[in-house]
């Protein structure tokens, strides 16, 4: 479910240190049914369990290979463009405390890079030619008492292309990929327990 902004900033996360210059750009709430405030570690590594696109439904896989296509043929992907080269790392930005955590691990199946990992809250970031996008999760009380995941995407548009880029997707986001990954991610909730009987 779409959230309003407000949603995100105004609860005090640690990334709003280190994002000032990234704006809100959509912010989405995942059920989590019978969630308690200790329960992110065992989200996030359902969410692990089922990263990649082959989880995702067929629409949207064909959604990214189209982009990815686009991107490998236009150059928008190429090294020079992501973090550490285009831009840095916000691990650079981070307070010492935050940096000095488990950073979380990465998934080769996730072009998301691990920023930090905490107890409640989690950042990872990409970057090419288009933007430097920010993917934040976040671990809230909802309305029903249980504790729920909230997923807010910040982004810092690369000069008016990365503006008419971003407006561009809106649609397919809204009407095709938040969708798909609302059913994936709350299906990896609940089907929690099988992931955790395979880790032990």
């Amino acid at each position: 479910m779409r959230l309003p902004k407000s949603a995100y900033t105004s609860h005090p996360w640690r990334i709003h240190e280190v994002t000032k210059d990234f704006s809100v750009e959509d912010v989405w709430s995942f059920r989590t049914p019978g969630a308690g405030p200790d329960d992110f570690p065992t989200m996030v590594a359902a969410l692990q369990a089922r990263a990649g696109l082959a989880q995702q439904s067929w629409l949207s896989r064909l959604l990214f290979d189209i982009r990815w296509k686009l991107g490998a043929l236009l150059g928008w992907d190429e090294p020079s463009a992501g973090v550490g080269a285009r831009v840095t790392s916000l691990r650079d930005r981070l307070p010492s405390d935050v940096r000095d955590a488990p950073r979380g691990l990465d998934n080769e199946n996730m072009p998301l890079k691990a920023v930090y990992e905490l107890d409640m809250e989690a950042a990872r970031e990409l970057a090419n030619k288009t933007v430097h996008t920010v993917m934040h999760l976040g671990w809230v009380q909802g309305a029903n008492s249980d504790y729920e995941l909230r997923m807010t995407v910040l982004v810092k548009p690369n000069g008016w292309f990365g503006r008419l880029y971003m407006a561009a997707i809106a649609p397919f986001r809204y009407l095709i990929v938040y969708p798909a990954l609302t059913r994936q991610w709350e299906r990896a909730w609940l089907d929690r327990d099988h992931v955790e009987g395979m880790s032990r």
